[in-house]
């Protein structure tokens, strides 16, 4: 059997612009859900993603095994429950403390993937993860409040950190997810799109009601899930799990530059000190020693990615 040889370069691309695309996302959501409920406007996004790439390659699920359907279901499960319990919070949250929060998986994924798998990871990237969380915080304390913190919100925000955590492992060491990227892909986004679709189904399904909020829901389905899912489905067939969140863990510094660009909010003290963090974590992971001298270690081959469509 042909193998794939680990192309780093091309793995940080794609992640960092699956960071780009879901900062974006981040600030269009808590402003979008205001005026159209979070489970419609779940079932919206994602099922035209899913419905994208379906049309895009109408083959893509023909063939698949039983593993492949069924890592594609536990994934989509995963990152659904977790996103509906993020959007439900950000009703309740500041937003610089739910994305902090939602970054903490970057700490998560490392020690579950030590207790859960016994990966081991490197000092060097362990160093990579401390800076990002430090970036985080940064980002996040440094910036006023936009209002209280109610807790049971900041409860299931941890929740899904942990949750996106564990889909991070599962993504980077399942064989099926690397060898059928794109069908794997389809199959979650589909997953999330049933599930909060019968979350809100019940009352009705609230349409975007003007042109520019059928716009942002176009940008969140087709840039931050269609092609966000897939680009970060290809970019961990050739970057490590841990190494993907720290580079994913930029999602703040994203979010910072369009408020800047957009709304002209100012560069505080808290936003160089993040964005300095966050590029010299970045710089540990995909420095030499870093993420190209480990890619894929411990796995063996990295499987051809399987026809289709």
């Amino acid at each position: 059997m042909a193998v794939v040889t680990p192309r780093p370069v091309l793995g940080i691309v794609l992640l960092i612009f699956v960071s780009a695309a879901w900062g974006s996302a981040f600030p269009l959501m808590k402003d979008l859900i205001v005026r159209v409920p979070v489970a419609d406007l779940l079932a919206e996004r994602y099922g035209i993603a899913a419905l994208v790439l379906l049309a895009l390659r109408p083959r893509s699920l023909r063939g698949l095994s039983e593993n492949a359907w069924r890592t594609g279901i536990l994934l989509g499960l995963l990152f659904g429950v977790g996103q509906t319990a993020q959007a439900v919070s950000l009703h309740d949250l500041p937003s610089s403390v739910s994305g902090f929060t939602v970054g903490s998986y970057v700490v998560i994924t490392p020690v579950l993937g030590l207790f859960l798998l016994g990966a081991r990871t490197s000092a060097r990237v362990w160093a990579s993860v401390a800076l990002a969380t430090a970036a985080m915080t940064a980002f996040a304390l440094m910036r006023e409040a936009e209002g209280d913190i109610v807790l049971p919100a900041l409860v299931a925000t941890l929740l899904s950190a942990v949750l996106y955590a564990v889909h991070t492992l599962l993504l980077g060491n399942s064989a099926e997810a690397r060898q059928n990227a794109y069908a794997v892909t389809v199959i979650q986004l589909g997953t999330i799109a049933a599930m909060t679709g019968a979350l809100a189904t019940p009352d009705g399904l609230t349409l975007p009601s003007t042109p520019g909020d059928w716009a942002i829901l176009g940008h969140l389905s087709i840039v931050a899930c269609a092609l966000g899912f897939l680009a970060r489905s290809w970019g961990q067939v050739h970057v490590s799990p841990v190494s993907a969140a720290v580079i994913l863990s930029t999602q703040p510094l994203w979010v910072t530059a369009l408020a800047v660009a957009l709304h002209g909010e100012p560069l505080t003290t808290g936003v160089y000190l993040g964005g300095g963090l966050i590029a010299l974590a970045m710089l540990l992971v995909v420095s030499p020693g870093g993420l190209f001298s480990s890619a894929r270690r411990g796995r063996g081959p990295v499987p051809p990615p399987r026809p289709s469509g």
